[in-house]
């Protein structure tokens, strides 16, 4: 799916929600919330598309509605291609860079972002001073009539391009959070893979709550955004020149270089390869959602002329000084670190008594009854998709705070495992209440160091308890192979009677709710054991979030 394809599956939509003509102001208002700066003359663009193709009709001066063409369409929406999409932009934003770093000529992958705050600039001046950044090569403008300013500055998948065009093959693997302890780089603390997600990795990982950029700075300690990627060993020494003299005309970020076949940060190298770690080009970005500044970021959104992008600062002092200890533990991803809980579920359906794994998510005291009292009407407004079950635990060390713990949906994994039947967690999702259901954000439980639904939480994307257009709620897909069905769909419907949120039980080669699993197996698609905690933490209580915490006997949980 092509970003414009993309877009368009958005505008469709938005339409789709209204039971009326909508105008494009409106429109292009909905796609900045879910994350696209769009125009309203880039939406009539769009539009004048969707018109040709059948999918949208004007009607007259009032704007435009979805046809039964479109409605189509749309339920073809196709986010498992998505999942794929993020990984094959890059390689094309790679493909089209052109720069010749001799010249200085040529195009590079540029992210654009939008502040509304002059004095955001001076943050973002500080984060280039730092040596924090791919580049001090910037293109400041203001837009409108609103105090929006522009700010577009180099993505590190320029680097990419400029090996390719050397010869050199270089892959990006994952995006995350990089610990740096007294100036030194330490380890990978998350990451997600491109190949995984419908969300661009360092996107997930643009929250004020998971960087310190600026304690980085002023400290030397703290998390930071970066990339990494891959590249044969035979090109190891071509590329260090190359990115020598890259450094020498302002394009930089590069943490370290491996030698062939050594880990570097947590993060293992296969034989033959050669890993680089490069700062996120949305660091100073990053830097300034840290203040609490509104900011809208985004990420490798575009290919633009070098020529078109100047330096902010002339002086440049690398904060980062050289990796001390490349000996640490390889990170996990989130499957690998389940599957020990998922074994250990020994929930008996006819006996409804076993051990089953829990979120535990911790608020004050003070809160209890207000949190309490959001998670039953949560539950009672839209009992088909809400799991009632809770428990309250003690805090291990703060007598001010109480843990809530609610069933995680890998429980549903751990029982059908226990019962013979293999059921893998594939996906962790977004899903939109639409009519049917559809999922507009997946991140793979194999490709993500934390758990999805926890990005989604941490980036405000759900709507569990809103008013205003479809519910967005959290799910999960599990993969069951098709031989075992039967059995699996009487466990299932059994779980669902009991109140575990079983949505869906698909059938081979089906799209469930437009996610995809593989030939020969059939998708369940579950509710999250996190959706009433996400509930209080839409109506402004402070939480929090866990997940995947522990095991807990289901017979001491109670119900809303």
């Amino acid at each position: 799916m092509s970003e414009s394809e993309h877009r368009m599956i958005e505008i469709l939509r938005i339409l789709s929600a209204q039971d009326k003509p909508t105008g494009s102001k409106l429109i292009a208002d909905e796609l900045k919330n879910k994350g696209f700066n769009l125009g309203e003359r880039a939406v009539r663009y769009h539009m004048q598309i969707l018109d040709e193709k059948g999918y949208t009709e004007r009607m007259g001066y009032s704007g435009r509605q979805i046809t039964d063409l479109g409605r189509e369409k749309l339920e073809k929406g196709l986010i498992y291609d998505q999942v794929d999409f993020i990984h094959s932009k890059f390689e094309e934003m790679i493909y089209l860079t052109d720069f010749n770093y001799i010249n200085q000529s040529g195009n590079v992958v540029v992210n654009t972002s939008t502040i509304y705050n002059e004095e955001s600039i001076n943050i973002m001046k500080e984060i280039f001073e730092s040596g924090l950044s791919v580049s001090p090569y910037v293109n400041i403008k203001k837009v409108g009539n609103r105090n929006e300013i522009e700010v577009t500055t180099l993505c590190g998948t320029t680097i990419d391009g400029i090996l390719l065009n050397e010869g050199i093959p270089s892959q990006p693997q994952y995006g995350g959070l990089l610990e740096i302890e007294n100036f030194h780089p330490e380890k990978f603390t998350e990451l997600i893979s491109y190949k995984k997600t419908s969300l661009t990795p360092l996107d997930a990982f643009a929250n004020s709550d998971l960087t310190s950029i600026l304690d980085v700075v002023n400290t030397g300690t703290g998390i930071i955004p970066a990339n990494f990627r891959l590249i044969p060993g035979i090109g190891r020494q071509k590329t260090l020149e190359i990115l020598e003299k890259l450094n020498k005309i302002g394009i930089g970020g590069v943490i370290d270089v491996s030698h062939e076949g050594e880990d570097i940060l947590g993060l293992p190298v296969p034989d033959g390869m050669v890993g680089i770690a490069i700062v996120g080009g949305i660091t100073p970005f990053c830097a300034i959602k840290e203040l609490g500044e509104e900011i809208d970021i985004k990420i490798a959104e575009e290919i633009t002329d070098f020529k078109t992008l100047s330096p902010i600062t002339s002086t440049i002092t690398q904060t980062l000084k050289p990796i001390t200890n490349n000996k640490q533990p390889t990170l996990p991803f989130l499957l690998s670190k389940s599957w020990n809980l998922i074994q250990q579920v020994n929930f008996n359906v006819e006996k409804r008594k076993g051990d089953i794994i829990s979120n535990v998510s911790y608020v004050r005291k003070d809160d209890l009854d207000s949190a309490l009292a959001i998670m039953e009407e949560t539950y009672n407004n839209n009992p088909k998709y809400i799991n009632p079950y809770y428990n309250l635990i003690e805090h291990p060390n703060d007598d001010e705070k109480i843990g809530i713990a609610t069933i995680c949906s890998l429980s549903i994994d751990g029982l059908l495992i226990n019962n013979g039947i293999m059921s893998t967690p594939k996906y962790g999702g977004l899903l939109e209440l639409t009519e049917p259901p559809l999922f507009i954000d997946l991140i793979s439980y194999n490709g993500t160091t934390v758990d999805p639904h926890k990005i989604f939480l941490s980036k405000k994307m759900t709507s569990i308890t809103g008013n205003i257009g479809p519910n967005k709620i959290l799910a999960s897909v599990k993969e069951i192979p098709y031989i075992s069905r039967d059995y699996a769909v009487y466990l299932l419907d059994i779980l669902n009677n009991i109140g575990f949120s079983i949505y869906k039980i698909g059938k081979p080669r089906e799209l469930v709710y437009n996610a995809k699993v593989d030939n020969y197996n059939f998708g369940v698609i579950c509710g999250g054991g996190l959706n009433t905690i996400g509930a209080i933490k839409e109506k402004g209580i402070d939480v929090e979030v866990k997940a995947i915490e522990k095991l807990l006997p289901f017979e001491k949980m109670d119900r809303l």
